[in-house]
C-alpha cells in the first residue's frame, strides 16, 4: 500500500488525536451549516425580491439557477485544489469569498449585483463541501465514522430545511437584504475562530492546473445543470436544448481528457474512483435520491402555495418538521451503521423514501393538509437512514489519495441531479396539466393531475434506488491500495 493511503495523524501530546479531530470537524460543521442555510434560504424571497428590483419570475429565479450552475463549475476542480493547499488556507479562502459575496449581496443596489454575489457565495459553498467530507475521511478512524458523519449529516440537513422558514420570519418584518446581514457577522465569526484553531491535516501533492479540463468542466457540467433547469420551463426550449447537448459533448471531452491525464497522474478530477464498485453504487443511490428530494422540495411547496394557499411561511413551517428530524436522526443512523452496517439502514430507508413518494401522489388531490406533512418526515427519515451510511460506505470504500476527488464527484453530480430533479418534475407536472387542459379539463383539476403525476415519476426513480442499495455491502470494503487502470472514456 503507498504511503499516501493513510491518513496522516492528528498532533499528539497534550492535545490528542481525538481532540484534535474534534476541534478540526467543529468548526468545518460550523461553516458548512451557514453555507448550506444561504444555499436554500432565499426561496420564500423570490416575490419580494421581484417587486423591488423589478425583475420578471424567470430572472428572480436566476438567483438559484446561477448558484447551482456556480456550484457546478467549480466543484469538479476542488478535487485538485483540495489536494495542494492547507486544511487552514482552503477554509480561509472559502469563508472569505463567502463573506465576501454575502456582504455584497447586502449591499447590491441591482438585481445584476445581487446575481454576481450569489456567484461569489457559491464559489466559498463549492470549496467547503468536499473540504468538510475530505477531511473528515483523513482525520476519523473507520470503526468510528458513522457515528461523526451522523453529526455532520444532522448540520447538512437541518439548514437546508430551516432556510426556507429563517428566510419567512425575516421577511414578515424587514426587508430582504437583512437575510445576507444576519448571515454575514455569523459566517464572518465562524471564519475567524476557525481559522484560530484549526490544524492541517493530510500532505499537499505537487502539480500544476490543467487549464483545459477546467474548461471543459465548466462548459459540460455548467451546460448540463443549465440545460437541465431550463428545460421544464415554458416558451421557447432551444436555449435548453443547445446547453444540454453542449453539457454532453463537455463531459464526454472532459471525462476522455481525464482518462489521458490519469496515466500522467495529473487529473484534474481523478475518475478512478468509479473504478471501486462499492463507491460507484454510493454514488448512483445518493444521485438518485438527491434527484428525488430536489424534486419534493419544488413540488410540495408549490402545491401548498398554488392549490391550499398557504403563506411562505407557513410553507416553510410546514416543511421545516422533518428536515430538522432528519438531521437529529444523523447522529442514531451513524451509530447504528458503526454498530450493524449500511444494508440495515439504506433497504428500509430506500423502501421508506419510495413509499412517501407515492403517498403524496394521492394525497395532494384527496388528502389533508397533515397528511402532506406526515408524509414529508417520512420521506425525510428515510433519506436520513440513507445518506450518513452512503456517505460513509461509499467514501470509505476509497484509498486516502482518492478521497478528495471522490468527495468533489459527489458534489458534482448532485448539482447536476438537483437540476435534473427539477426539470423532470416541472416537466412531467406541466406536461400533464397541459394535456388535460386541452382535453376540457379545468386549470386547477389539471395542475393537480399533474402534480400526481410528477410525484409518481419520482416515486419511479426511487425504485431504482431501491434496486441499487440492494446491491451495497454491509460494511465498506478495504479500499484498494492501486486502481488497476484509469476508467475509459
Amino acid at each position: 500500500m503507498r504511503a499516501d493511503d493513510h491518513p496522516t495523524p492528528g498532533p499528539t501530546g497534550p492535545t490528542g488525536p481525538a481532540e484534535t479531530d474534534a476541534g478540526v470537524l467543529r468548526w468545518l460543521v460550523a461553516a458548512t451549516f451557514v453555507v448550506i442555510l444561504n444555499e436554500t434560504v432565499m426561496i420564500n424571497a423570490i416575490p419580494r425580491l421581484m417587486t423591488d428590483l423589478d425583475v420578471d419570475a424567470v430572472a428572480a429565479q436566476w438567483l438559484s439557477t446561477a448558484f447551482m450552475l456556480t456550484m457546478a463549475v467549480v466543484i469538479p476542480a476542488t478535487g485538485w485544489f483540495l489536494q495542494r493547499v492547507t486544511t487552514r488556507r482552503a477554509f480561509g479562502l472559502a469563508m472569505g469569498t463567502f463573506c465576501a459575496g454575502t456582504l455584497l449581496a447586502a449591499l447590491a443596489p441591482g438585481f445584476a449585483v445581487l446575481l454576481v454575489a450569489r456567484v461569489v457565495q457559491a464559489t466559498g459553498t463549492a470549496v467547503m463541501l468536499p473540504l468538510l467530507m475530505t477531511t473528515l475521511m483523513a482525520v476519523v478512524a473507520e470503526h468510528d465514522r458513522g457515528r461523526v458523519m451522523g453529526n455532520v449529516t444532522l448540520a447538512m440537513s437541518v439548514a437546508p430545511a430551516m432556510g426556507p422558514a429563517v428566510s419567512g420570519v425575516v421577511l414578515q418584518q424587514l426587508s430582504w437584504r437583512w437575510i445576507f446581514l444576519l448571515v454575514l457577522p455569523v459566517a464572518a465569526t465562524i471564519g475567524v475562530l476557525g481559522l484560530r484553531r484549526l490544524v492541517d491535516v493530510g500532505e499537499q501533492v505537487a502539480g500544476r492546473l490543467d487549464v483545459p479540463s477546467v474548461v471543459v468542466a465548466a462548459l459540460g457540467f455548467g451546460g448540463l445543470v443549465y440545460g437541465l433547469s431550463e428545460v421544464g420551463t415554458t416558451g421557447d426550449r432551444t436555449p435548453a436544448y443547445v446547453a444540454l447537448v453542449v453539457g454532453v459533448v463537455g463531459v464526454t471531452g472532459f471525462v476522455a481528457r481525464q482518462w489521458r491525464l490519469q496515466r500522467e497522474e495529473r487529473p484534474l478530477l481523478d475518475l478512478r474512483t468509479l473504478g471501486v464498485r462499492t463507491y460507484r453504487l454510493a454514488l448512483v443511490a445518493m444521485s438518485l435520491g438527491f434527484m428525488a428530494m430536489l424534486g419534493a422540495m419544488i413540488l410540495l411547496p408549490l402545491h401548498l402555495q398554488e392549490q391550499r394557499g398557504l403563506s411562505p411561511l407557513a410553507t416553510g413551517l410546514l416543511v421545516m418538521p422533518g428536515g430538522v428530524l432528519m438531521g437529529l436522526l444523523g447522529p442514531t443512523v451513524g451509530r447504528v451503521h458503526d454498530r450493524l452496517g449500511a444494508r440495515v439502514l439504506v433497504v428500509p430507508g430506500a423502501v421508506a423514501l419510495t413509499g412517501a413518494m407515492a403517498a403524496m401522489a394521492v394525497l395532494v388531490e384527496v388528502g389533508p393538509t397533515w397528511s402532506l406533512l406526515v408524509a414529508h418526515v417520512v420521506l425525510m427519515v428515510g433519506l436520513a437512514a440513507m445518506f450518513t451510511p452512503l456517505f460513509t460506505v461509499g467514501l470509505g470504500a476509497l484509498p486516502m489519495r482518492l478521497h478528495s476527488h471522490g468527495s468533489s464527484l459527489l458534489g458534482t453530480l448532485q448539482q447536476v441531479a438537483g437540476a435534473m430533479g427539477t426539470a423532470l418534475a416541472v416537466m412531467v407536472m406541466t406536461s400533464r396539466a397541459a394535456q388535460l387542459v386541452a382535453d376540457g379539463a379545468a386549470p386547477e383539476v389539471a395542475a393537480v393531475a399533474g402534480l400526481r403525476w410528477a410525484f409518481a415519476a419520482s416515486a419511479v426513480v426511487c425504485l431504482v434506488v431501491v434496486a441499487v442499495v440492494a446491491m451495497l455491502p454491509a460494511r465498506a470494503e478495504a479500499p484498494e491500495p492501486h486502481v488497476a487502470r484509469p476508467v475509459a472514456a
